[in-house]
């Protein structure tokens, strides 16, 4: 299996709010309000407004869970995360079949629009007869595949500049609409027989609100995601909202509702009938208005359905990486470095979807199997603050909570009731077939089981019989296993590499534990990129890659000789030393083996202090002098980081047959036979009862280096928060670990800042 590849955080604040409110306004503004219009009258502006309220409870509680786990995948992730996989399969074909139906839509309004500029005919192929807009929407399709298949960049700048160059016409036709606005044509505002229409025009056109939770499906390439991530989603959201009512509001005011009614292109006619009372030089504006709007109408519409192809791409990824489906769908192409199997898949649903639908079956089938994922997404929400996982830490919180994600929840769900039963039963049959495809497939090669699981499995006792067996019921099979990690499936070690010649020490070290844990080993080889180039061009450098294998596939072989999985990863980011925290997050890292030495990072102080004060899984950190476990020295006065020691020598003690020497060195207060009487029972107590027992009534270093004169390896605890820094800064407390001969293991745990420690910092001098 080759590395998979990593991209490190180069995504800012515009560029991320680019993709949400390049996604939503899309065909949903320039396609819809002809449908919407013809069946609510001018309370069609208000179904927008219900749509964007009803995206705005998800894009809350999308926020919180983003800034906590920003991984790809999005809402898929968050649901298998806190529901388990068989939710996280349900969310992930929903996502998947709802961006590819989505996409299909945006198609369809791209093939009207380019209708309006050649006048195509229907096309008959034997019985069945395809519409103009289908054909074109088919060649665009065609088109928008091969460019992702063959890997045209989209830089975060081009689609910035759609995203103004769109909102700018939306702008100028609003004010032209505002000069000519006929406030009496809104009257009624609510005509007989449309207001049992709005909820059911509002399912229609909540396809429009899909775009804002692809942000969080790029949220590992978001920069300060705990800042930047609530801001893009709950901004986009509420900027199309706005846009939307306004414009829709003063379109109906400036021009006659029937222009409007059931016409896919309505806002072209308009504009060519409101610019047009204006002239430049004699010339009517009218052309240049329907120009505009046309040009709006092909950029929304194609931008939409390229996000969309992009962002189904990073759900194949992330359904991938989970083994809900084979891995090998996400295989990159070799000339062109790009997804091709899940594009090719994709695609192939798109033009399937557009030669069988039509305009309100693509956009409700879109919405509906959206709003199955938000629906969930809210309740994912409510699962991961009410069990509290300790890796749970969210930057943002949603406020009013538990109301912000039960609305959410229960107005996401509500809206599918007022779509055509066909479109729910076809989503019905999805849910079926997601469920089916986890028990049958996905069940016996999933790792991880779910937050949920877990809380009910934990509390058997208080939970009803039911729950439980249900829970039970439902677990992945590796998940059921005595030797499960934190992560809710296998016991996961990350080993960062970076240098050729600690590669075989760290991985032996990685290996043995993953082996006697029954786990897998992450080997992750970091590359650092000159801040000057572009991450996506050193992706394509092949001396990079060429290295990269090398170094991966020799940390491969050597993990494979303790019997151990390995999975091995390239990461390309302009950090180094501060991208393994990111990496053990990404990864679900149980536990961190990583090389000690010289660091020149060029970072301030306070940058490194707060990552190593928030350690997101336990440390254990080499100083090689040649990796040799077969005399074991620890020495302990008690603590988390000596369990931890403890918990590494047995298990090397196992693997390698190794002599174990306990060492206790007296403190100023404390008597030789309370020492003896401490680390005695220490031992038993951390199943080391066989070791040799050493108290020592000097000082910790000269207790050390005495008794590692025989030892070949020390593993000694943190003696206090912050050790981890210490190495990096060159600033040891125990200056006697650089001295000594043989190598060092320092085993740090992770540990969560407390509130006072985020505001006035720590205190470890």
């Amino acid at each position: 299996m080759s590395a998979d590849e990593e991209l490190a955080k180069d995504l800012g604040l515009f560029s991320a709010i680019a993709i949400g409110i390049g996604t939503m306004i899309g065909a949903g503004i320039f396609v819809l309000p002809g449908t919407a219009v013809a069946r609510a009258g001018p309370l069609a502006a208000l179904t927008f407004v219900i749509g964007g309220v009803t995206a705005l409870f998800t894009a809350l509680s999308a926020s919180e869970l983003g800034t906590a786990m920003p991984k790809s995948g999005g809402a898929y992730f968050y649901i298998n995360r806190a529901l388990g996989p068989l939710f996280g399969s349900i969310s992930g074909w929903a996502n998947w079949l709802g961006l590819a139906f989505a996409s299909a839509f945006y198609m369809y309004g791209f093939g009207e629009y380019v209708n309006q500029l050649v006048g195509a005919p229907a096309l008959g192929l034997g019985p069945v007869t395809i519409s103009a807009a289908q054909t074109i929407g088919l060649a665009g399709a065609v088109l928008f595949i091969a460019i992702n298949y063959m890997g045209a960049k989209e830089t975060g700048g081009l689609q910035i500049g759609i995203v103004f160059t769109l909102l700018a016409i939306l702008g100028a036709f609003t004010v032209v609409g505002l000069l000519n606005a006929d406030m009496e044509s809104l009257r009624p505002f609510a005509p007989p027989g449309t207001t049992g229409e709005v909820l059911p025009v509002t399912a229609i056109v909540f396809v429009s609100y899909l775009g804002f939770v692809q942000i969080t499906s790029v949220a590992e390439e978001i920069k300060d995601p705990g800042r930047n991530l609530p801001l893009a989603v709950i901004g986009s959201v509420v900027i199309v909202t706005v846009v939307y009512a306004l414009f829709l509001l003063v379109l109906l005011a400036a021009v006659p509702n029937e222009l409007v009614a059931n016409n896919d292109t309505a806002v072209v006619k308009a504009a060519q009938l409101l610019f047009g009372q204006y002239s430049l030089f004699e010339f009517s504006l009218g052309t240049l208005g329907w120009g505009l709007l046309l040009l709006g109408g092909l950029l929304a519409t194609a931008s939409s359905a390229n996000a969309s192809i992009l962002s189904s791409s990073r759900i194949n990824f992330a359904m991938g990486r989970e083994k809900i489906i084979s891995p090998s769908v996400n295989d990159i192409h070799p000339r062109f470095g790009t997804p091709y199997k899940s594009i090719l898949i994709t695609g192939s649903l798109i033009i399937a979807f557009l030669l069988f639908g039509n305009l309100e079956i693509l956009s409700t089938a879109g919405s509906v199997l959206h709003l199955i994922v938000y629906g969930l997404l809210n309740i994912a929400l409510i699962v991961m603050r009410e069990a509290e996982p300790a890796e749970y830490d969210p930057d943002f919180e949603v406020p009013l909570y538990p109301f912000v994600p039960i609305i959410g929840t229960v107005s996401s769900f509500a809206l599918i009731a007022y779509i055509e039963p066909f479109v729910i039963f076809l989503s019905a049959g999805l849910v079926v077939f997601a469920a089916v495809w986890y028990l049958l497939y996905a069940r016996q090669r999933v790792e991880s089981a779910g937050v949920f699981a877990g809380w009910i499995l934990d509390r058997s006792d208080e939970m009803p019989d039911a729950a439980v067996a249900a829970a039970d019921s439902v677990r992945p099979d590796a998940a059921k296993t005595p030797t499960a990690g934190t992560n809710g499936g296998d016991f996961r070690v990350m080993v960062p590499l970076s240098n050729p010649r600690t590669e075989k020490d760290l991985i032996t070290l990685g290996g043995a534990i993953a082996k006697q844990r029954g786990g897998t080993v992450h080997a992750v080889h970091i590359v650092q990129v000159p801040d000057q180039t572009p991450l996506k061009r050193a992706e394509q450098n092949e001396r990079i890659d060429a290295e990269s294998q090398k170094l991966l596939e020799q940390a491969r072989t050597d993990a494979e000789t303790f019997g151990a999985p390995v999975e091995t990863h390239t990461v390309l980011s302009h950090r180094s030393f501060e991208e393994v925290f990111d990496a053990a997050r990404t990864f679900d890292a149980d536990q961190v083996v990583m090389g000690w030495g010289p660091t020149s990072h060029g970072r301030a102080e306070s940058r490194i202090d707060e990552l190593t004060h928030d350690l997101p899984c336990d440390f254990l950190v080499l100083k090689e002098r040649g990796f040799d476990p077969s005399h074991i020295l620890l020495p302990t006065a008690g603590g988390p980081d000596s369990v931890l020691g403890a918990d590494v020598v047995r298990l090397l003690r196992e693997e390698f047959d190794s002599r174990v020497t306990l060492l206790h060195a007296l403190s100023e207060d404390e008597s030789a036979d309370e020492g003896e009487q401490f680390l005695e029972e220490w031992a038993a107590e951390h199943g080391l009862a066989d070791a040799e027992l050493i108290v020592d009534d000097r000082d910790v270093e000269t207790a050390i280096e005495a008794a590692a004169a025989n030892a070949t390896l020390v593993v000694i605890g943190a003696t206090g928060k912050g050790l981890l820094s210490r190495i990096v800064r060159g600033s040891l407390v125990l200056d006697v670990l650089e001295d000594i001969d043989c190598s060092v293991l320092l085993a740090e745990t992770a540990r969560k800042r407390t509130v006072r420690e985020r505001l006035f910092g720590h205190n470890d001098d």
